[in-house]
């Protein structure tokens, strides 16, 4: 995490020593310790909460994508029954058929009359 090899934290307990001697020392590496714990702890938590954000926004996407995409199939679902229901291509087919007959009717006396 920092760098610190054996060695640094062997001067870094001697110095201790003689600054805090050894009545006050273990006290002294025990709040420390704390101190640490504490620290580790409150990291791991927003590391936690971070986390459980980002899975929160990420579970919000695929709800938003999922809904988006359920209205896109009842929007094809609309438009197929639309044309399935739709009577005007009927009507321009049968308009067609129509003029067809007329035009084999209208074709037919010309050349029988000719």
């Amino acid at each position: 995490m920092f760098d610190i090899g054996f060695l640094e934290i062997v001067i870094i307990a001697a110095i201790a020593l003689v600054v805090l001697g050894p009545e006050r020392l273990p006290r002294a590496a025990r709040t420390a310790g704390m101190w640490v714990g504490r620290a580790r702890r409150m990291v791991a938590d927003v590391k936690s909460d971070i986390d459980r954000e980002i899975r929160e926004s990420e579970l919000a996407d695929m709800r938003k994508l999922g809904d988006e995409m359920t209205n896109v199939k009842n929007e094809i679902s609309q438009a197929a029954n639309t044309v399935k229901n739709d009577d005007a291509m009927g009507d321009v087919v049968d308009s067609i058929k129509e003029s067809a007959k007329t035009l084999n009717q209208d074709v037919n006396e010309k050349t029988g009359t000719a």
